[in-house]
């Protein structure tokens, strides 16, 4: 089935072949898949999803990859939609899912969009891949790089947490740092994609990429019975995430898989770097860049998002809202995930829960709301940032008698000695 069409222009509508451009030479809007929706409605069916591969590629008609032999697969997706019933009881909410993406196969949901464009990558012949990331890119990109053995250049700003930059490298890519921000780094590899051939995935491969992000909100649709849920709540970076999450129920509805829906859509970023939350909360669509984040959440320290006003048109179309908490409360919100839910996410997932709490303080959210949290990166990737903040270990004798004082201080319900001993 010959499902994509070509390109369109998402400001002026100008259809474009399949090839490596991002940006239309008429309006510089940028470019997105289009696909024959008709053709695609005809030959798919809920039933045919469960019957595919535990991965994205289930959805494999609602991506752009045409050559199946080109698939470069190594398990990213159906990731568990957990009910985070002590955290909603936490909250004073009845109905609060968490969307799993940490355990994915290197730990973040950047194994969505890595897989559709080194697959992308390899359909068009490139001889190389590359990405402009602040961490999570760079290890899946690098890891499919691997697994399709094709050479990989990841570009990262100075400063990027040593554990996502010591997995990147475990892969076997070309790790280069830049001198500066993410922007700085992605201004260079921009001009290396547009002078060169090698294929990078967020830049001259963006269309096809940013693909792969939606088959989160398939999947979320799939897990509650091919219904989608009244609110979610998503970390922004680029906007490429919360864009591709409308642009995926939007979808879901065309083919025919989920009924009408009324999603609420929601931005969760960071004090010290929410170009897009600030945009929301004034009630524009003017980004103004931050030219030197601060924060602690580096995997959304984008100071100018690709897609930031294209996020900012999402959630303003679907009635939500945004929030950006503050290190403290971002902190706080990866305890309260993993003592309530036995979940344990970097900073953006903590933003999410922060954002979601502050949320239900200010009154934005009802009790009764069906609400998803996007939880994209496993913590074990970011430990550093925590460590300030946690307790220290006990430290005890290797006798008994000490562990009994220390049971006595810590007067822990419900433990007891058995008679006798």
């Amino acid at each position: 089935m010959n499902k994509v069409i070509g390109l369109r222009c998402r400001e002026c509508g100008e259809i474009y072949p399949k090839r490596l451009i991002h940006a239309c030479s008429l309006c510089f809007g940028p470019l997105d898949v289009a696909y024959d929706y008709d053709a695609i409605a005809g030959a798919l069916s809920r039933e045919a999803i469960g019957r595919g591969p535990p991965t994205i590629w289930r959805y494999r008609d609602l991506l752009p990859v045409e050559d199946g032999g080109s698939i470069v697969d190594i398990g990213a997706g159906l990731t568990p939609l957990l009910r985070a019933d002590n955290l909603a009881r936490e909250l004073g909410l009845n109905e609060v899912y968490v969307k799993n993406d940490s355990v994915n196969p290197t730990f973040s949901f950047k194994d969505r969009p890595s897989s559709v464009a080194v697959s992308k990558a390899i359909e068009f012949g490139s001889p190389a891949v590359g990405a402009a990331s602040t961490g999570n890119l760079a290890g899946a990109i690098a890891a499919h790089a691997a697994r399709a053995r094709l050479p990989c250049f990841i570009f990262i700003p100075e400063g990027l947490e040593v554990s996502k930059v010591v997995q990147t490298l475990a892969y076997g890519a070309h790790i280069i740092e830049v001198a500066g921000t993410y922007d700085q780094a992605n201004r260079l590899a921009t001009e290396i994609a547009l002078t060169s051939n090698i294929a990078f995935a967020n830049i001259n491969v963006r269309p096809y990429y940013v693909e792969g992000s939606k088959t989160l909100v398939f999947e979320i649709c799939e897990q509650l019975g091919w219904r989608a849920p009244e609110h979610i709540i998503v970390p922004v970076a680029s906007g490429a995430l919360l864009h591709a999450s409308l642009r995926g129920l939007k979808e879901l509805e065309e083919v025919g898989l989920i009924d009408d829906w009324s999603t609420r859509i929601s931005a969760a970023q960071a004090a010290g770097c929410s170009p897009v939350v600030q945009a929301i909360q004034k009630g524009t669509t003017e980004i103004i860049p931050v030219e030197k984040p601060n924060t602690l959440c580096k995997s959304l320290a984008i100071g100018d998002p690709a897609d930031g006003y294209y996020a900012i048109q999402a959630v303003r179309s679907t009635g939500g809202t945004g929030r950006a908490p503050s290190n403290e409360e971002i902190l706080n919100g990866i305890k309260l995930l993993a003592r309530t839910e036995g979940v344990f996410t970097e900073p953006a997932g903590g933003a999410v829960v922060a954002a979601l709490k502050r949320l239900v303080e200010e009154g934005e959210v009802e009790r009764d709301e069906q609400i998803v949290l996007y939880i994209t990166g496993n913590g074990l990737k970011t430990q550093e940032s925590l460590v300030p903040s946690l307790i220290k270990p006990f430290r005890i004798g290797p006798t008994i008698e000490d562990f009994r004082k220390l049971l006595i201080n810590l007067q822990t319900p419900g433990v007891k000695w058995l008679e006798g001993v």
